[in-house]
């Protein structure tokens, strides 16, 4: 792993990430992006100890302007420093930092150029992505369905890293925040890191449920129509705190 580390910082590291991601760019960290950097450290951290991802295997973003601060590819979430802060444009080339950005920079740039996200969220979260490989889509076992916009559908499979996974994607996205990845995981996205990391969390729990009441033999989880869905979603819109 230190051998990794050291060729990730000298712009070396192995993977696609290092064949489509050019020499970086020279600037130094912007003062927003400090704050960002550390906002985005710690939820990957969260990831972790949630149990939403097991070393490496997840990564975050959070856009600053036209920069997206990303999470490195292939380095344990609790040694990233400040020093470490990885960013690129809305094209994918590197613009901060000289470690490598994680393989599944397609997704998350897919993510920021088509919707108004601030951030995106992806996790191997076990119960998630269980259900990923058993429906096209999740059924309605709970209302929060509808703080992601509706039914969550299921990608279909692609390898990792590829643009056309980033295209299964973005079409399971369609007028959603969030969906799962057949055989991979899950990925959200909202306004700010802490929407994106609850959605993540809420797609996981309801994931559980549903494996949970339909594990049980000769009955049937009640689900709800779309109607109720539709219905919730516009309700947890206006949920919690107004400044």
């Amino acid at each position: 792993m230190a051998e990794q580390r050291r060729d990730q910082r000298d712009g070396r590291g192995a993977g696609e990430g290092a064949r489509d991601v050019p020499e970086p760019w020279k600037r130094s960290v912007r003062a927003e992006e400090v704050p960002a950097w550390e906002e985005l450290v710690a939820t990957a951290r969260r990831t972790v100890s949630d149990g939403l991802v097991v070393g490496t295997s997840g990564n975050v973003s959070v856009r600053v302007g036209d920069t997206v601060l990303v999470t490195p590819s292939g380095v344990p979430y609790d040694r990233l420093t400040p020093d470490d802060v990885t960013g690129v444009d809305l094209d994918g080339r590197r613009v901060l930092g000289t470690l490598v950005p994680t393989s599944e920079l397609p997704m998350h740039l897919a993510i920021y150029r088509t919707t108004d996200a601030g951030a995106v969220v992806h996790t191997h979260a076990v119960h998630a992505t269980a259900v990923s490989t058993l429906v096209p889509e999740l059924p309605a076992i709970h209302y929060m369905s509808g703080a992601l916009g509706g039914a969550v559908r299921v990608a279909p499979y692609a390898a990792y890293g590829t643009e056309e996974l980033a295209e299964n994607m973005l079409h399971a996205l369609a007028d959603r925040t969030g969906c799962l990845l057949r055989n991979h995981g899950t990925i959200t996205y909202g306004t700010t890191l802490d929407q994106a990391y609850d959605r993540t969390a809420q797609l996981e729990w309801m994931c559980r449920l549903w494996l949970t009441a339909s594990s049980v033999p000769g009955l049937t989880p009640t689900l709800l129509s779309p109607e109720q869905v539709t219905e919730a979603g516009e309700r947890l819109r206006g949920y919690g705190q107004r400044a």
